[in-house]
């Protein structure tokens, strides 16, 4: 691909997401696909997190052959391949589950994965994912992957800030996120409910789209008396859909 012709990066960051027939699971992944220009774009699950769950990855492969995708995945405990790299660049889109980010971020680091999808994202490939699919992308992510608490975890840094996901889905996931972004423990960030998502193109301000009708998106910054919360305006993609607009960015 000449550079003229090289795809802006893309992370899509899903606040919470099944791989179900529901229309509002459906919707969120559709979209994921519409921003490829793939007929039959190649999507690979990263499921570590998860432990590598079979019936996980199994219901990711019938979710998006529903949809009309090439869906694959990539295991690190049972490899398939040495050449993870040649691997994971061969596909328009590469999805990372939800689960235990600490974790997942350990294994990736000796496999080098986190190189490789530094090198993926920067060469075109739209980079997904759910809950520890999503908070992974930024420089932290408000995680449970501590036993006792919600606490601040360094990730790989491709997106600037913090960001906590399943923010309307969890009690404690948004005073938790405001204190320690009050506290100075954790950067600047979002907040992204459950069914909406984070579209990064570039270094451009995200579009944030939902299924789910009030789902949306926050910003949370420091402020002198705390944390100060902003609500964004999200894109409705089932109420896109029925009107026959375009779901590209």
């Amino acid at each position: 691909m000449s550079a003229e012709n090289k795809a802006l990066p893309q992370i899509i960051a899903l606040g919470g997401h099944s791989m179900t027939t529901n229309e509002e699971d459906q919707a969120l992944s559709r979209y994921i696909l519409a921003q490829v220009p793939a007929q039959r774009p190649r999507v690979c699950l990263l499921p570590q997190a998860g432990g590598e769950d079979s019936l996980y990855i199994a219901n990711f492969y019938r979710h998006f052959l529903d949809l009309n995708a090439l869906p694959s995945d990539l295991s690190l405990f049972k490899p398939h391949t040495a050449d993870i790299a040649s691997f994971l660049l061969g596909h328009d889109i590469i999805y990372v589950g939800g689960g235990n980010t600490k974790s997942m971020l350990a294994l990736w680091r000796e496999w080098r994965v986190d190189q490789i999808l530094c090198q993926a994202w920067e060469q075109g490939t739209l980079l997904s994912g759910v809950s520890a699919g999503a908070i992974c992308w930024f420089e932290q992510g408000l995680t449970d992957s501590i036993p006792g608490g919600l606490t601040a975890l360094d990730c790989l840094g491709l997106l600037p800030g913090s960001c906590s996901p399943h923010f309307d889905g969890e009690a404690e996931r948004r005073p938790s996120y405001h204190r320690l972004i009050a506290d100075r423990e954790i950067a600047a960030g979002y907040g992204i409910d459950d069914y909406a998502a984070l579209h990064f193109v570039g270094a451009e301000t995200p579009r944030i789209v939902a299924s789910r009708p009030g789902a949306t998106a926050y910003q949370v910054v420091p402020a002198p008396t705390g944390a100060s919360e902003s609500t964004f305006n999200a894109s409705h993609l089932l109420t896109l859909e029925e009107a026959g607009d375009q779901v590209t960015i």
